[in-house]
């Protein structure tokens, strides 16, 4: 609660009838008192199928009532492609309810419209609901007929009206706030900044919260009505857009909601009880309360008319599958003969090859015979080259391998004589004739005078 000085409005279930909410009123501080009721039809009766209703209601006469919000939704087929149609054996899912951008609250005494149009903001996401009430709402009293005759200011297109709109606190956030945003006249709308006329919180009692210190900028005729308009608006906005489900529109004829756990008694007070809807049955213009036979027929007639449709479609769209199937089974037939063909035509285009080639093979064998087709006939014989010399082994290896002999090496010569028969000066010094010493002896030569000159061998071997 904003606070409790300022007048607050909060909902509870009836424990007797599931199908209503009391609607409590406080200010300053007081005892809550019942106020109002929303009523929702019965969802087993066949004329409130596929559709939302709701009422505002007297919290103690049950004839009594202020307003209603009758939504009918269109409805969209989902659309599926072959094979998700084949994978559900051609049967469609049910049509889903399309989520209308507005709805008309259906004032009475005096009869009065009010369009809410829902808008969503491309740059925030959050979504708003603007509505529009005019200034003068009743009658002036005139004794005059011609007076009398005109028309209500409510239809009149020269009545100023005073513009409304319902925001949302956040993208994701339940609570709303209604601000008075301008005035229209004639269809042109005249920009004003926003002035704060209620708070809506959501939680375990929903509540609305009337700011009365700006009620008196607010140049509404009918306050009454804008009461109602802002509790109905507000509901009904709770129930389709903020909590959408399939039970809204009662598309299954779901049973209605038990009572919540833990919920809090109603707080016992001086004022009188409110009369239960369960014993006395209310009448309203659209989806409540009695409805005359024939009126109930031509709503039930809608729903009859649209499963004959969706029945004929099923039927159409399981021929389609059909008959897809059978021209399926049709190509695959064909691309198999087609595929069994040119693997014959490839057969035999080779065995006409293979024909060929041997055909002229056997021409060219009678043309040119058989000679010079054994080449290893022809060849010449190899000449027959002498034996190679074995390798001997090395007398001094160590581990019994070959190896080669080096080559010798050239004898060494003896050094020429000079003229008068002697040795070279430069071997045996100069005047080698003279010398005291008795004849040298040559490199290699032995001691007798045997002119023998030994091999030298490798210092390796």
């Amino acid at each position: 609660m904003l606070d409790e000085n300022l007048p607050t409005f909060f909902s509870r279930s009836a424990s007797e009838n599931p199908l209503s909410t009391v609607v409590y009123f406080t200010q300053n501080g007081s005892e809550p008192a019942p106020e109002y009721t929303f009523r929702r039809p019965n969802p087993q009766q066949p004329e409130s199928k596929n559709k939302f209703a709701v009422a505002l209601g007297d919290a103690f006469s049950q004839d009594v009532i202020f307003a209603e919000v009758l939504i009918e939704p269109e409805w969209q087929q989902p659309t599926l492609s072959a094979a998700e149609i084949r994978a559900q054996n051609g049967i469609l899912p049910a049509p889903v309810p399309l989520i209308p951008d507005g709805f008309v609250i259906q004032l009475y005494n005096p009869d009065q419209q009010v369009a809410v149009k829902g808008e969503k903001s491309t740059w925030t996401g959050k979504e708003s609901w603007e509505f529009e009430l005019p200034q003068q709402s009743f009658r002036m009293p005139s004794a005059s007929k011609l007076d009398q005759q005109q028309g209500d200011p409510v239809a009149s297109e020269l009545t100023p009206k005073i513009c409304f709109k319902w925001k949302r606190d956040s993208k994701f956030s339940k609570d709303m706030t209604c601000y008075l945003t301008g005035t229209s006249l004639a269809g042109k709308k005249s920009k004003d900044p926003d002035i704060t006329i209620a708070l809506y919180k959501q939680g375990r009692e929903p509540g609305l919260t009337i700011y009365e210190p700006n009620l008196r900028r607010v140049d509404v005729e009918d306050r009454k009505g804008l009461e109602v308009v802002l509790l109905l608006g507000a509901e009904t906005i709770r129930d389709i857009f903020l909590f959408p489900s399939r039970d809204s529109f009662n598309i299954v004829g779901a049973p209605p909601p038990a009572r919540r756990k833990n919920s809090r008694p109603i707080p016992s007070s001086s004022s009188p009880k409110p009369v239960s809807s369960s014993s006395v049955t209310h009448t309203m213009s659209g989806g409540l309360g009695n409805v005359p036979p024939a009126a109930a027929a031509n709503n039930a007639a809608p729903p009859t008319r649209r499963q004959t449709e969706i029945d004929a479609e099923t039927k159409r769209l399981q021929a389609m599958v059909e008959q897809e199937e059978r021209e399926r089974e049709k190509r695959d037939k064909e691309e198999q003969k087609r595929i069994k063909k040119m693997l014959e035509e490839e057969d035999k285009e080779r065995r006409r090859r293979d024909a060929e080639i041997a055909q002229e093979t056997e021409r060219l064998r009678r043309e040119y015979g058989v000679q010079g087709q054994d080449i290893d006939a022809q060849r010449p014989p190899q000449p027959h080259l002498p034996p190679r010399q074995p390798q001997q082994l090395h007398p001094n290896g160590a581990a019994g391998g070959l190896a080669q002999q080096p080559p010798p090496r050239p004898m060494s010569a003896e050094p020429p004589h000079n003229a008068q028969g002697g040795l070279s000066s430069w071997w045996h010094g100069r005047g080698g004739g003279s010398s005291g010493l008795g004849p040298s002896r040559r490199r290699g030569e032995s001691v007798g005078g045997t002119n023998k000159v030994q091999k030298k061998q490798s210092v390796f071997f």
